[in-house]
């Protein structure tokens, strides 16, 4: 073999690997020397101060291995590893969670950079701030009791555009776990799947968050809530309710409208939801984007 296929063989290789810097490991190992410093940093986690040391230097341990670092009598003064995830962990883990989370392809791309606010009314800009605002606040938010949100009213308004934002910057920035369920949609799948009933059940009981969309969805102007799924929902948000599990709702009824349809339920969405919610109501050729360049008839 020449030399220059011998370099094309590593090359080839080295392409097999998504992650080149950790061979698709998740973890980079290094190399401390003996006399180097170990500092402490500490953390708080779910509630919980965590606390680990890490050295003041490291070298990587495959530039060891190949003898950049010191000639083999000094080897052993390099004996200490020092472990820590790769970046691109976090993207793997990230890519996994969109993938169970059930949003669609299109509504991977909903982000609030192109949700739209010039010329729009205060109500839109009050929801997209409340959305923002939720979201930059999550991670100090996420045990207590208002720990969710909900967006009411008028369709069109760009109330699931803006909960799908706050999914998606959840799942890709602070990794973590969403599950979209669309209530008209999620439940017809249901009634004619009893067998997967009780796993999906499960999964909106206890991922991280859960997005409900288009909760109680009226059909001529009454909401769709038979008594079947007003049953199957106050099971997952009680449970929710019950463990300070976040939840993202969006209906086109309001704070009372739920209320009227379960009050037990209602009432548990709205303590949630209480400190990040936005009724949107008015004229629906100015807030329902879809009617903006709408004749009048």
């Amino acid at each position: 073999m020449t030399q220059s296929q011998a370099i094309g063989l590593v090359e080839s290789e080295e392409e097999t690997y998504s992650c080149p810097k950790c061979k698709d490991k998740r973890i980079i190992i290094y190399r401390v020397h003996k006399d180097t410093d170990w500092l402490e940093d500490t953390k708080l986690i779910n509630g919980k101060v965590h606390t680990w040391q890490y050295p003041a230097e490291m070298v990587a341990e495959d530039d060891f291995l190949s003898g950049k670092i010191c000639e083999p009598a000094k080897a052993w003064e390099w004996g200490d590893t020092f472990s820590k995830q790769c970046d691109c962990a976090a993207n793997v883990r990230s890519q996994k969670f969109l993938n169970a989370s059930e949003i669609t392809d299109e509504f991977k791309q909903l982000g609030f950079e192109n949700f739209i606010t010039e010329n729009k009314p205060s109500v839109i800009l009050d929801a997209y701030e409340c959305a923002l605002e939720y979201f930059q606040e999550f991670k100090e938010i996420r045990r207590g009791r208002s720990n969710s949100i909900a967006l009411h009213g008028q369709p069109g308004a760009g109330k699931t555009h803006l909960l799908t934002a706050i999914s998606n910057n959840l799942i890709n920035r602070l990794n973590v776990p969403v599950l979209y369920f669309p209530y008209v949609e999620g439940f017809n799948d249901l009634k004619d799947d009893f067998d997967r009933l009780e796993e999906k059940l499960e999964r909106m009981k206890n991922v991280d968050v859960l997005f409900i969309d288009d909760l109680f969805k009226p059909v001529k102007g009454k909401p769709r809530a038979t008594e079947w799924q007003v049953e199957q929902t106050y099971a997952v948000i009680n449970y929710r309710y019950l463990n300070h599990k976040p939840i993202l709702v969006s209906s086109e009824l309001t704070v009372d409208e739920l209320v009227d349809v379960d009050e037990a339920l209602g009432t548990r969405i709205y303590q949630m939801c209480q400190d990040f919610t936005v009724v949107i109501q008015g004229d629906r050729k100015i807030l329902n984007h879809r009617l903006v360049d709408a004749p009048n008839v």
